[in-house]
Order: C-alpha cells, then structure tokens, then sequence
C-alpha cells in the first residue's frame, strides 16, 4: 500500500507539472484573471489580472487519479475504497464546484457569490459528509490526544463535523492570499493525517491524501513568488472541505486545529478584527487575516509565507506524533 501511496503521490505531481503549464495559457487565452482587492496591500496590486481558477486542475487530477485507482483495485478491495474515500473525493469536487463559480463570477463582475449563498452550499455538503461518516463508520466519540477515545455521542460528532468541514473549508480560503502560503500549509496538512490515516488503518485516505499532495507540490511549483497562477476559491474551499473529512474519518478531528494551526489562526484573526471593531470600535491587527498584518508590519512575502510554512510543517509533525502515542483501543 506504501508503495501505491508514493506512486500516486509522483503521477500526480508529474501530471500537475506536465499540465500545469497548458492550463495557465488556457486561463490566459480565456481571461480568467484575479481580480486584487483596491483596499488590500498595494504590493498586491501587481497581481492583478494573473490567472486564477487553478484549484480545478487540482481538483480534476485527484479526482481522474481517484477513479484509476478503483478502477485497477480488485473487486474484493473496491468496497473499503470507496467507504474510505467517497466523502472526500466528494466534498473536494461539490466544494470545489461551488468555489470555481464564486472565482467566475467574481471575474467576470468584479464581486463573487455573497458569503451566506455559499455558506448554504458548504452547509449541504457537510451535512451529508457528517451523517455518512457517523452512519458508515459508526462514530460516536473523538479520540483525545493522549487519552484516547472519549464518547461525545453521534449528535455531538454530527455538529462537530458539520462546523469542522464549513470552518475548515473557510480558514483555507482565508489563508490563501500570498503566493504559496495556502498551496504550502495545506501540504503540511494532509501529510500529517496521511501519517495519522496510516496509524489508524485507512489505507485509501492515505493513497488519496497523496494524491491530493503530489498535486498541491506541482501547483506551488507555478505559484511560487510571484506566481504565475493561483487556485482561487476552487482549490482552496476545496481543501479545506477535504481536509476535514480526512481528519473525521480518521477519529482525530481534535488534531485538525493543531494541523492546521496557520488556518484556524488566520479564521481567529478576522473574527478577532471584525468583533473588535464592531464592540470597540477598534482593530487589533492592521488588517485580517493576519498574513497581511505582518506584510503591512514590513515583512516581505516570501517571508511571511516561509515562516508560516515553519509552523505549519511543525505543527503537522506535532498532530501526527500525538495521533501515534494516542491509545485508539
């Protein structure tokens, strides 16, 4: 299975970077350029106009790999693919859809699909992601890091996971406004619980979540600074909805804040602005998510983005040896 797990890992590497190059001159052919926001850092308005929507190459090669995989396994191994991967592969396409029509809008008019429109779609996606999970795997407890498994109750794990997929899927989408930074986050995420789905005995989220790795590292190799693409809403509401199930599937739901430490902070940091200014009238940040708060502070953007990598990379390491010395018995 290790093997399987690398090979796929390389394949969709190489397809993102044999592809990756005749998408960006399809999104150019077609216009499909990022709209910068006029009221962000003016180091950013350079970026205007540079092609967006590359969460949907991401997308289509994990989805075509995932797809190849179950049509190669034998008949007797099919069954616990797909139980193991249905949720993810799923909330990653249905999520991402909903992301690439907000990226087409927004091109196209200048805004995109209002927050609580797409909050209504992520909500759909979730409950179902929530109830199969709980239903299939019958969960009804977390597991604590250090403890072990702790009974919350199946309602409990349903609004759980219903807040975990929306929340999750939104934090990627906020920590995606520097070149690499979400693209690198991510990496460090769904490696850690492809160690953590191994240590649990998930095979096919291990297979998947390289897949979905392989392809993030041929994306960050055009979006590296100053990227030449960018995933938009499709690749990066995507993500985090996949991430997410990843992490309930396995029972470790408690460990994707620590995982994913660089996105739930940057969701703290806006709620934390917005809450602050409407209660005192006050910012505390200079501008959220706090990415661009350190860049207004002086930090140039490469340097903003590889020291969140360092605490990404960190606390994925940190997630998945707590997971480990984590009785699950």
């Amino acid at each position: 299975m290790a093997i399987l797990a690398l090979g796929v890992l390389l394949i969709a590497f190489l397809l993102g970077l044999l592809l990756g190059g005749p998408y960006i001159n399809l999104l150019r052919r077609l216009r499909l350029g990022k709209q910068i926001r006029r009221e962000g850092p003016q180091s950013h308005l350079t970026k205007q106009g540079t092609p967006t929507m590359g969460g949907v190459l991401l997308i289509l090669i994990v989805a075509a790999l995932s797809v190849v995989v179950f049509a190669l396994l034998p008949e007797s191994l099919r069954g616990d693919y797909v139980a193991q991967t249905i949720m993810p592969v799923g909330a990653f396409i249905a999520v991402g859809v909903l992301g690439a029509v907000d990226d087409y809008v927004n091109i196209v008019y200048g805004f995109g699909i209002r927050g609580r429109h797409k909050l209504i779609w992520q909500l759909i996606v979730a409950v179902v992601a929530a109830l199969y999970i709980q239903r299939h795997f019958a969960i009804t407890g977390v597991f604590v890091p250090l403890v072990g498994d702790v009974e919350i109750g199946a309602i409990a794990f349903v609004i759980i996971a219903i807040i975990a997929i929306v929340g999750t899927s939104n934090g990627v989408n906020l920590t995606d406004g520097l070149d690499g930074l979400a693209g690198g986050t991510s990496v460090f995420a769904f490696l850690s619980f492809a160690f953590i789905a191994a240590a649990r005995g998930f095979p096919w989220l291990v297979v998947l979540c390289c897949a979905i790795v392989g392809a993030l590292l041929a994306f960050l190799w055009f979006n590296a600074h100053p990227a030449e693409y960018f995933m938009g809403d499709a690749g990066a509401l995507a993500l985090g909805a996949a991430l997410a199930t990843v992490a309930l599937t396995t029972g470790f739901i408690v460990l994707l804040p620590v995982a994913g430490v660089i996105f739930m902070a940057e969701t703290l940091s806006v709620i934390l602005q917005v809450g602050s200014f409407k209660l005192r009238g006050k910012r505390i940040f200079r501008m959220a998510p706090f990415h661009i708060h350190f860049e207004l502070l002086g930090w140039p953007e490469e340097k903003v983005t590889i020291r969140f990598w360092l605490i990404g990379a960190l606390a994925g390491i940190v997630a998945a040896i707590l997971a480990f010395v984590t009785p699950v018995k």
